[in-house]
């Protein structure tokens, strides 16, 4: 038991950090209570400053697949950690898993380790101007990219060649390089090329946008993203920051059968330790430099203990066909949950896509693939939920546009127990 509560630790921390955290969805904001301050984890938990355990759901919003510190890692880093922390020069660790992707995905060609999902999309934009000599990027309404200055946009003025940023500190001449369209609309997409395309340089997209709400799309539209990109000479880029080697080995790649024609990671690449990653077509990646005049460089990129731990855990999830063991389990935790509100007679619904689950309003049987499909009493529903879970040992991820992540140190056991606490919780 730690001589501090959580709500002492918040207020400390509101003295020296922005809001308290380190990052915003941290807060707690609009959940009227303080965030729980944990001080250990351990597979499917988090223990709290006040020795309270829950089940974990947000499993640091996604890496985890295996769980807290699963044993195998926590073995690999413990003896990185005994050979070295940085070299700052050529190594081998990376060499081995940058080895292992590109001989597992034939899409990634060459690739580039860097330190985060964000620098990650960052580096990837570049490439895609260099290449094209074009200056705009298509995203799309609904998705998120990271905090790259010009993908902090909002959407609505796409159409119009004005975009807004939704950040403060972002120049309107920076916003105005994206354009931003609206998800699942083929036509809306039409439009926007017949506009803009000769300067579009690239279409960025989630191809499981799970970053507000879970907005499963339909193979149609993809492939239509695709097919405009090649028609206008923009290239393609998933960013698989969430999806990659969460929803399968190939992630949205192998899912679609659409080969992009870049690629950006993040999260479960590092097994739990800071690491991004761009990639693709070697003619593209040949651009970056030193090989060419794209620059793009970090001091920790390749950090060789997220490179043992990435290796270690993907090999993993290999060896024991770990994305159909998380599919399974999670489609029978997800119908679960959807049986007792049935049961009970409570309007909630549960979005699932392979580990990753969304509990949202009621929206009379319609999937919800765009924001603006959203029930407009979410936050009001999941505030809550969340709470009386939270309070009875469940954590979800405390904000009612983020999902929930399965892992491997959820077993089919303790998933009953936290479908019969969510169900109650919504009573």
């Amino acid at each position: 038991m730690s001589k501090y509560t959580s709500e002492e630790l918040f207020q400390r921390a509101l003295k020296v950090t922005p809001g308290g955290v380190h990052s915003p969805v941290r807060s707690f904001k609009g959940l009227d209570r303080a965030p729980v301050f944990f001080k250990q984890a351990e597979g499917a938990f988090l223990t709290s400053v006040e020795g309270k355990k829950y089940i974990d759901f947000c499993q640091s919003f996604g890496p985890l697949i295996l769980g807290h510190r699963d044993a195998e890692v926590a073995e690999e880093v413990h003896r990185m950690v005994d050979t070295a922390w940085t070299f700052g020069a050529t190594e081998i660790y990376s060499l081995e898993l940058a080895e292992w992707i590109s001989s597992t995905l034939p899409f990634m060609q060459k690739l580039r380790f860097v330190s985060s999902g964000t620098e990650a999309v960052m580096s990837a934009l570049r490439v895609a101007r260099a290449a094209t000599g074009r200056s705009k990027i298509l995203k799309f309404e609904g998705c998120y990219h990271g905090h790259v200055d010009n993908l902090l946009v909002k959407a609505g003025s796409g159409l119009a060649g004005a975009a807004a940023s939704s950040s403060a500190g972002i120049s309107a001449e920076v916003a105005n390089t994206t354009v931003v369209a609206p998800l699942d609309d083929e036509a809306k997409l039409e439009e926007v090329f017949a506009a803009q395309g000769k300067d579009i340089a690239a279409v960025i997209i989630e191809p499981l946008p799970a970053n507000y709400g879970l907005l499963i799309q339909r193979q149609e539209f993809l492939k239509k993203v695709s097919e405009i990109c090649k028609k206008n000479g923009s290239l393609l880029i998933f960013d698989e920051v969430i999806s990659g080697f969460r929803v399968g080995l190939e992630g949205m790649v192998g899912k679609t059968g659409i080969t992009p024609d870049l690629v950006t990671y993040g999260k479960i690449i590092g097994g739990g330790f800071p690491v991004g990653c761009y990639g693709g077509r070697a003619e593209l990646m040949n651009m970056v430099a030193p090989s060419g005049d794209v620059y793009q460089a970090g001091t920790l990129s390749a950090n060789p203990i997220g490179m043992r731990a990435g290796l270690t855990t993907l090999k993993k999830m290999q060896r024991l066909d770990g994305w159909n063991v998380l599919e399974k389990r999670t489609q029978k935790f997800v119908q679960s949950l959807r049986d007792g509100f049935a049961k009970k007679g409570i309007p909630l619904k549960v979005e699932q896509h392979s580990s990753l689950f969304w509990i949202h309003g009621d929206t009379s049987g319609k999937t919800i693939r765009t924001i603006e499909q959203i029930p407009a009493n979410q936050s009001s529903t999941f505030k809550t939920l969340f709470l009386k879970a939270l309070d009875k040992g469940v954590y979800l991820a405390p904000n009612a546009y983020e999902v929930g992540f399965v892992s491997m140190a959820h077993t089919d056991e303790l998933l009953a127990e936290a479908a019969n606490i969510i169900v109650g919780s919504a009573e």
